[in-house]
């Protein structure tokens, strides 16, 4: 037996159909938010800088113990010149003085040249620092733009739930009114094809945006007010309203 319905309970349908599609333009919404797309770009230039980061903090550590190392060198040539230049003072063998001159002389070739190494690295760890410096500060400036960005997302995201929760209340409260056997037809077409009922308006389906042909518009004319009638395009319910043409 056809399924019947008064037209003023088909006509709730579109009032739970145009719930229906605010709903899911808001769950469209909420999942195409332009702070999605831009968290997804900080994020990968976050780790993209988080790794230079910790290359550059390995290389700053690197050369500061290649540093302590040549500091060490240096602070134990420096010493052996110490007690070399204190033996000459106070040694009285002409051989003596001769080999710890010469020795003194090698000491202090080395020495010049450890502090030349020194000046080097010391050099190199001044611009590694600048370096570490200017990436943590890069660092610092997109995290800035993640939390703004993440602020941004949530309070659009609020203001999309606010309006969810209210077109969800309004659905319940249609829902409730729609006849048991018309609702399960209305969310059986539109768990299927989208869309769950269709106005007819001057003899064009809006789910569809068909046109119906002269003889499916005759049928309609000829069937009864509380008659469910399917579209043929949209497989929707067909509802008809002043605005139909018929």
């Amino acid at each position: 037996m056809a399924l019947k319905a008064s037209p003023d309970d088909q006509a709730l349908l579109l009032d739970l159909q145009a719930l229906d599609t605010k709903i899911s333009q808001l769950d469209h919404r909420a999942k195409s938010l332009p702070e999605h797309a831009a968290l997804h770009l900080l994020a990968a230039q976050a780790e993209g800088v988080r790794l230079t980061h910790a290359e550059q903090s390995g290389a700053l550590e690197d050369i500061s113990l290649e540093l302590g190392r040549i500091e060490s060198d240096v602070a134990v040539v420096e010493a052996r010149i110490a007690r070399d230049s204190e033996r000459v003072a106070t040694s009285s063998s002409v051989k003596d003085v001769a080999a710890l001159e010469q020795e003194l002389t090698a000491l202090r070739k080395r020495l010049g040249d450890l502090e030349e190494i020194e000046l080097t690295v010391m050099e190199r760890l001044d611009e590694q620092q600048a370096a570490e410096r200017a990436t943590a500060a890069e660092q610092a400036g997109i995290a800035e733009k993640i939390a703004e960005a993440t602020a941004q997302r949530d309070a659009a995201l609020a203001s999309i739930a606010a309006e969810r929760t209210t077109a969800a209340a309004g659905r319940r409260t249609i829902e409730a009114k729609v006849p048991a056997d018309l609702l399960a037809l209305y969310e059986r077409q539109r768990a299927r094809y989208g869309a769950g009922a269709s106005l007819l308006r001057g003899g064009v389906s809006l789910a569809s945006g068909v046109k119906l042909l002269e003889n499916e518009m005759h049928a309609i004319r000829a069937a009864a007010p509380d008659d469910v009638i399917m579209c043929a395009s949209s497989e929707a319910i067909l509802v008809r309203t002043n605005e139909s043409g018929l």
